[in-house]
C-alpha cells in the first residue's frame, strides 16, 4: 500500500506541477484577451471544467500525502512528509482564501484589479506545488534506496 500511496503522490503533484505553470504562465494571462462580452460565459465554463481536471489530482495528492505521513516509508524522514502535508495545506488554503473569491468576482464579468490578483496570488499555488514536485522527488528517490 505504501509503494502504490508514493507512486499516487508523485504522480498528482507532478501532473499539478505541470498544470499550475501552464496555468500561471498561459492561461491565467490570457484571460485579459477573452473580450468583456464573453468574459463571464468564458469563466464559468473555465470554472465548471477546470474542476473536472484539477479535484482528483487534488483529493489523490491530499489522501496520499496524509497516508505517507502517517505511515512513513523506510528511509524517508517523517518531516519530509510532513512537510509535504504542510505543502499541500497550502496549495488548499491559497485556492480558497485567494484563488476562489478572485474567480467569484471575475464569474460577474472580467474585472481587472481581480484578474490582476489572481494571476499575482496564484504565485503562492505555483511555488507551492513546485517545492511539493521537488519533495516528492526526493521522497520517491529515497524510498527506492
Amino acid at each position: 500500500m505504501t509503494r502504490l500511496a508514493l507512486l499516487i503522490g508523485l504522480g498528482s503533484t507532478l501532473a499539478m506541477v505541470g498544470l499550475i505553470w501552464f496555468v500561471q504562465v498561459v492561461h491565467y494571462p490570457l484571460f485579459a484577451r477573452v473580450g468583456a462580452s464573453g468574459f463571464a460565459l468564458y469563466e464559468a465554463e473555465h470554472s465548471a471544467l477546470t474542476t473536472w481536471v484539477v479535484a482528483p489530482f487534488m483529493l489523490a495528492e491530499l489522501g496520499s500525502a496524509l497516508y505517507l505521513a502517517a505511515r512513513p516509508p523506510d528511509g524517508v524522514p517523517a518531516a519530509w512528509l510532513w512537510l509535504g502535508v504542510l505543502l499541500c495545506g497550502v496549495v488548499w488554503a491559497a485556492t480558497a482564501a485567494l484563488s476562489v473569491p478572485q474567480h467569484s468576482i471575475l464569474a460577474a464579468g472580467f474585472d481587472a484589479r481581480a484578474w490582476r490578483m489572481l494571476v499575482l496570488t496564484n504565485w503562492v499555488r505555483t511555488l507551492a506545488w513546485s517545492a511539493r514536485g521537488i519533495l516528492m522527488l526526493a521522497v520517491v528517490n529515497r524510498a527506492m534506496r
